[in-house]
């Protein structure tokens, strides 16, 4: 760049006095920045001089146009117009005697064939009717845009995985109640729907295919109220009473599996949770009186002296806590890996979404994998498989259809945070950053590195102070765009040199980061490397304004030919 060098326009203000005067050096064009850089999604510059004492004629009318051309097009920027003294146009007046000072900025839209551009000043010059020809001036080079190295899909996208598990647990339970103080099985109890329903489960799981008998249990209780030494001997013998009927309807249908014992004297824990579900009147007192006192005995007192209630608990709450439950845990055992395999190409009706999900898992074929999110899809229209597929889109570079995968998924769940983040990425990757940031907006939670893709939209929005903030300590290929466009480059060449899995990119940034600190031979270096990896670096190297000192040499030459 040429800084604090004046744009006095001499030759122009001087051709409104006389024709004969030759135009003006570029070398006395100060542009910052100068090459133009784009930030955002804009290119802007700003263009300073001064009109000199004594030269802008009194009657003169001078428009300058900024003009930005590239690939035989050009963008036209705001023009700005300058009067003399005693012109009858509209402008910013310049007094002849003390001259003035000339500053005009310009902002275009970039395109990417702006990355080969050169930016020019267009005159319209004249004095009362007679108008003055002035040839464009070239004024600056341009375009850098490097930001356009920070690639959203440098942040991984975040997966919702799939609930799949091989075994399963279920859990039967039934409940024996007792009398107060007895520990005397009742035909009632031992007929009741509950115990019916256990002893099918129990034969179901010994009988069918995919089911297994985890562990079999029987616990003893008693109420919390009367002494210690009772209700142990009371819970243990309930426990004794419910063991040995269960044991003969296992013998019964010949299963071996042990029965696991465990008892609770005092069900001080079953008497909080049936206090709590009550609709008992001053329940909150006796719940307090729970919270208050830990010691058993204390706690028993403190409620016997509640006589307002004391005896509704004892008609409610305490007959179900005198009790022996009985509990089966079944094992459902799932299809195995090769079953599913299978079902998943050819019968995938008959596995679940879960299945399905895990399906894809079982490959490392991307094409296959899609397919079977979309079966998944046709089946469930799960949104899981929307993102999934959404996401091989994404990796593939297959950008619209990646924003249409992701937003079938949000129509279904439209605040999961894993979604949002992967919606952010693709819109980011499309260059919509208004949309990137309304969505990672909502992706709090993400399994994915939020700060890490706020980082890359801050850098792509050109406000480099919040993607540092945002970044961190992220070593990434985007955490280190970002520290070349903030002219860090100790930071940046700290970045690269720690990324953990360098691609052509990280070599290229190398370059850069070497070209700016003037460093040929890792220039040469690097951009070797990163050609190496993606030939398609070549065409870019080869226009990049980045290495433009560099571009006559043989050896930069012999890598990008």
């Amino acid at each position: 760049m040429k800084k604090g060098l004046f744009l006095s326009l001499i030759a122009a203000v001087a051709l409104l006095a006389s024709c004969n005067k030759s135009l003006p050096n570029p070398e006395q064009i100060s542009v910052n920045p100068s090459p133009l850089v784009k930030v955002g999604n804009k290119v802007d510059a700003e263009i300073v001089g001064t009109f000199p004492e004594k030269k802008f004629a009194k009657k003169g009318v001078l428009t300058v146009t900024p003009v930005l051309k590239f690939e035989g097009q050009e963008v036209v920027g705001e023009p700005v117009t300058y009067v003399g003294e005693k012109a009858k146009e509209n402008g910013k007046t310049v007094n002849y005697k003390e001259g003035g000072k000339y500053r005009q900025n310009c902002s275009f839209d970039y395109v990417p064939a702006m990355h080969q551009s050169e930016l020019y000043l267009r005159f319209e010059a004249k004095i009362g009717k007679k108008v003055i020809e002035i040839p464009d001036l070239k004024i600056a080079d341009g375009v850098i845009a490097t930001d356009e190295l920070a690639d959203a899909r440098d942040n991984k996208s975040a997966t919702t995985p799939d609930k799949f598990q091989r075994v399963i647990q279920e859990l039967t339970e039934a409940d024996i109640k007792f009398l107060i103080q007895s520990a005397e099985l009742r035909s009632k109890e031992t007929k009741s729907d509950e115990v019916k329903a256990l002893q099918a489960a129990i034969k179901d799981a010994k009988e069918a295919e995919r089911k297994e008998i985890n562990k079999i249990e029987v616990s003893g209780y008693a109420s919390p109220d009367g002494g210690m030494d009772l209700n142990e001997k009371l819970a243990q013998n309930r426990q004794k009473a419910a063991a040995k009927f269960l044991q003969r309807d296992l013998k019964k249908n010949k299963v071996e599996n042990a029965i696991e014992s465990n008892i609770t004297a005092e069900d001080w824990e079953g008497f909080q949770k049936a206090m709590e579900n009550s609709n008992m009147q001053d329940k909150d007192l006796v719940l307090r009186v729970l919270s208050m006192y830990s010691d058993p005995e204390e706690r028993e007192a403190q409620i016997k002296n509640l006589s307002s209630v004391y005896g509704t608990i004892a008609e409610e709450i305490l007959p179900a806590l005198r009790r022996s439950r009985l509990i089966l845990t079944t094992d459902l055992i799932g299809k195995s890996d090769d079953e599913i395999r299978e079902l998943a190409q050819n019968d995938p009706a008959q596995l679940s979404v879960e299945e399905l999900l895990y399906a894809a898992t079982l490959t490392d074929n991307k094409a296959e994998q899609a397919l079977i999110y979309q079966k998944a899809i046709d089946q469930y229209n799960d949104f899981r498989a929307w993102n999934s597929l959404g996401q091989i889109y994404l990796e593939a570079g297959n950008i619209a259809e990646a924003r249409r995968c992701f937003g079938k998924a949000l129509e279904i769940q439209p605040n999961d945070p894993d979604v949002n983040y992967n919606a952010g990425l693709a819109a980011m990757a499309d260059g919509d950053l208004e949309k990137a940031e309304e969505f990672l907006g909502k992706a709090a939670g993400t399994k994915g590195n939020l700060n890490a893709a706020l980082g890359t939209l801050y850098t792509k929005k050109g406000d480099y102070a919040a993607a540092k903030k945002a970044y961190g300590e992220n070593a990434t290929n985007n955490a280190a765009v970002q520290q070349i466009l903030s002219e860090d480059y100790a930071a940046a060449a700290k970045t690269l040199a720690n990324v953990k899995e360098p691609n052509a990119t990280t070599a290229y940034l190398k370059a850069v980061v070497a070209a700016r600190t003037n460093d040929k031979a890792a220039v040469l270096e690097n951009l070797k490397s990163a050609i190496d990896q993606d030939a398609s670096l070549k065409l870019r190297a080869a226009q990049d304004i980045e290495f433009a000192k560099f571009a006559e040499e043989a050896e930069f030459q012999a890598i990008v030919k």
